[in-house]
């Protein structure tokens, strides 16, 4: 729990930090999955070279990149290390919706983006916090008391604060949910070592557990009814979930590279050639999906670009699966081996699955928005 020193550079040099960088947080990633650790030392080498502060507004210290280029940058760092992409994802997603809602709403969140460019670290609570939000909020003298368990909180193992919500029963409003950040290193917090995971390993995806932690007042940075869908959360579909897929497109991108190599040497066999073929069309489909779905970042939120990030979202993480499964084939046996590197990249593409909307979830959001229903029904 600790804030590291970073220094910002200008954010067009993350390209250059990445190739120079790159084979070092492929290995050290990989051996973070084969043992079931946390990548902290990946995390920690992206932070001293401003990776955790680029979607942080310049005038606030930051790299100032806006979401599509934070996607293009998690889909090159996840060629690498996926579950170091992802869980720079679950903090660069709040950091962008933060500077989102500064920038455009005149939002309090200047102190949080100011903390994240001076070092601060973002833990999510992902799916934990969705639209009915979890935990209990206890009003007292000043702010509250929070008690919770937060499980999926990604990067929690290195994690300064914890984005997440509560729902204090307000005795004039009637239950409200309240978002703030939680210093992971306050009293009453803990983190339980639950992530023991199929795929993306290295996260530190862990529960996070809250047993009457104070929050002063200042620190409730929105409050919406339980349930229904906010605006709020209407940004942060429109942010969250490009950066988020991005990571995935990128391991789909490193399976591709590493079957495509593999066939290489068997290319005087016709079916190797067709199943290569197969597999670059499944690429391309999910190159033009993720095109698709980072364009969605420059909208406006509202139920109807919610509608076309879900779909989209959808799409890809499919799109990204079914390239993972094509180039085992196209690799044939050699990349049944752990040594090849495909079959890391095959169970970390099925993380893809679990964040929200879910399939049913969202063809549901989506077939109410097609027919003219309330998204809420």
């Amino acid at each position: 729990m600790h804030a590291m020193t970073q220094t910002v550079s200008p954010a067009t040099t993350w390209r250059d930090d990445l190739a120079a960088i790159g084979p070092r947080l492929e290995a050290a990633g990989a051996a973070c999955d084969r043992e079931g650790r946390f990548v902290a030392d990946n995390l920690d080498l992206l932070q001293a070279r401003g990776f955790f502060a680029l979607a942080v507004p310049g005038e606030l210290g930051g790299g100032g990149l806006l979401a599509d280029e934070l996607c293009d940058m998690l889909r090159s760092l996840a060629r690498h290390c996926g579950s170091s992409a992802l869980a720079l994802a679950m903090h660069t997603h709040q950091v962008a919706v933060a500077a989102w809602r500064w920038r455009h709403q005149n939002a309090p969140t200047e102190g949080m983006l100011r903390k994240v460019a001076e070092g601060a670290r973002m833990v999510s609570s992902g799916a934990s916090d969705w639209l009915p939000g979890g935990g209990v909020a206890e009003k007292v003298d000043g702010g509250f008391r929070i008690t919770a368990r937060k499980p999926f909180a990604s990067g929690s193992p290195a994690g300064t604060l914890l984005g997440t919500s509560a729902v204090y029963d307000d005795p004039e409003a009637g239950p409200t949910v309240l978002h703030f950040a939680l210093p992971l290193s306050a009293e009453g917090v803990s983190i339980a070592q639950t992530w023991d995971s199929l795929g993306m390993r290295g996260t530190g995806s862990h529960d996070v557990v809250v047993d009457g932690a104070f929050i002063p007042e200042a620190a409730v940075t929105g409050r919406r009814v339980p349930g229904p869908w906010h605006p709020l959360f209407h940004i942060i579909s429109m942010l969250a979930f490009p950066l988020i897929f991005s990571a995935y497109a990128g391991v789909a991108d490193a399976a591709r590279d590493i079957a495509i190599k593999a066939a290489a040497k068997k290319s005087d066999d016709t079916l190797t050639v067709l199943a290569a073929g197969e597999l670059s069309a499944a690429h391309a489909g999910l190159d033009a999906l993720w095109t698709a779905l980072v364009a969605t970042t420059r909208l406006q939120p509202g139920e109807a670009t919610t509608d076309q990030v879900m779909k989209l979202r959808g799409l890809v993480g499919r799109a990204a699966i079914q390239v993972g499964e094509l180039a085992l084939e196209c690799a044939g046996g050699a990349g049944f081996y752990r040594k090849a590197g495909l079959e890391l990249r095959f169970r970390d593409l099925q993380g893809a699955r679990f964040h929200p909307l879910r399939q049913r979830e969202q063809q549901l959001y989506s077939g109410r928005v097609a027919l003219g229903l309330p998204v809420d029904g």
